[in-house]
């Protein structure tokens, strides 16, 4: 079960790298957007993750974010996030 008082965030391929981890745990007091928490999490890990943050694919729960304005997308305590870098396939 998730702690309600943290946002659990997960790294997926480059982002990983760039985060030097697969997770974090956001300690949070109330909700947050995904722009506050991309810069949180990007302050946690300097560097260039908050270059992949901004190029990467976003789950809210199980749900794409999509091209939604980050500063519009509230994020509640208990959720987690995931943020998916552009993979190359072929």
């Amino acid at each position: 079960m998730a702690e309600t008082n943290v946002i659990r965030v997960r790294y997926w391929a480059a982002a990983k790298a760039a985060a030097g981890t697969a997770s974090d745990d956001i300690p949070v007091t109330g909700s947050m957007t995904l722009a506050e928490l991309r810069a949180e999490a990007a302050g946690r890990h300097p560097g260039r993750l908050a270059e992949v943050l901004a190029a990467c694919s976003t789950l809210v729960g199980d749900q794409p974010v999509g091209t939604t304005d980050p500063a519009t997308v509230v994020i509640e305590p208990g959720s987690s996030v995931e943020f998916l870098p552009p993979f190359a396939g072929g």
